[in-house]
């Protein structure tokens, strides 16, 4: 297929099905994708109950409509088997914990396993005796757990008191090979930090998913509220734009204690664009088809990843230049 094209921006635009204009055109070829290029991501956002067992029900129920809707690959919101713990310090939350593989990833494997999809679980991960941590794990098609994360950037912020519950990630940032795509997952807290995303992306992966847990205090001001909301969608979306890959965020709704989670889970193209938003007030499970050949098609026209000056970052790993 030939298009009238310009300038990088336009070709991007292009392989993105988007539209720009142009004043003086030159012809370029895109190659489209094929089907085997393209792969459908399902988002489970939902209310959470105090009962675990009632989130897990939920969620494979959740899972289950997203498999006949298409998914190929569905992801949970973070930490979604109980009530968000970490609004106070109780080490009672910590019977929340169990290990990995465990209950949760055997029951999601036999979901994986009969249903041929691929499933991200964020899981509050007991490792050892009075050791935790916020993780997730990549299930495959066989039910067999093929991947872990373990969050690290730990929030200590009003009523994201994450600290006292979770030790920092060891796991570091991985792509998790699957049948179905090379998968990234970070979690939350770590959607702020280009870093991350950026190694993730260098190891591979073609989809970076982050399951959250995030909303607004009770007293929050009315005028700060979609300025938090567009911060934190902005981010995720650059992290799409600088590495040239598919961002999904998962976020839990609904009132919990002082904190009311908005929800808007999303999925960002390599171009930065929404191609899909859920609620911010209602439980929904987003169905979205990604086309990984806009990867190379993007990359092919914005190389980032080819004019890094790698010679002259080596101060990144300093916590401040001064």
């Amino acid at each position: 297929m030939s298009v009238a094209v310009v300038s990088r921006f336009e070709r991007i635009a292009a392989a993105c099905g988007a539209r720009w204009r142009a004043p003086r055109p030159v012809a370029i070829t895109i190659v489209m994708g094929s089907r085997a290029d393209k792969v459908a991501i399902g988002l489970i956002q939902m209310r959470c109950a105090a009962e675990p067992h009632l989130n897990l029900d939920k969620a494979i129920a959740k899972i289950e409509e997203a498999a006949r809707r298409g998914a190929q690959i569905v992801c949970t919101q973070e930490l979604f088997g109980a009530h968000y713990p970490c609004q106070t310090e109780d080490p009672k939350f910590f019977d929340l914990a169990e290990p990995i593989p465990g209950p949760t990833t055997q029951a999601l494997g036999a979901v994986a396993k009969a249903r041929k999809i691929v499933i991200v679980a964020s899981i509050f991960e007991r490792r050892a005796a009075g050791v935790y941590h916020n993780a997730a794990a990549v299930i495959d098609e066989a039910g067999k757990i093929v991947g872990r994360y373990r969050k690290m950037h730990i929030p200590d912020d009003p009523r994201y008191y994450e600290k006292f519950y979770f030790t920092p990630g060891d796991l570091d940032f991985v792509a998790h090979p699957t049948s179905r795509a090379s998968l990234g997952v970070l979690v939350c807290w770590d959607q702020w930090f280009p870093e991350a995303a950026r190694l993730t992306a260098m190891a591979g992966a073609q989809i970076l998913f982050y399951p959250t847990a995030i909303g607004w205090w009770h007293g929050e001001p009315d005028s700060v509220r979609p300025k938090q909301q567009n911060a934190w969608e902005t981010i995720q979306r650059s992290h799409a734009i600088a590495n040239g890959i598919f961002v999904a965020a998962v976020n839990r709704v609904g009132v919990e204690s002082e904190l009311e989670f908005w929800g808007a889970s999303f999925v960002a193209d390599p171009f930065g664009e929404v191609i899909a938003r859920a609620s911010t007030t209602d439980e929904e499970t987003l169905v979205v088809e990604c086309d990984l050949a806009k990867i190379e098609q993007v990359r092919r026209n914005w190389p980032f990843l080819r004019d890094r000056r790698i010679d002259a970052y080596a101060d990144l790993t300093r916590r401040f230049r001064s």
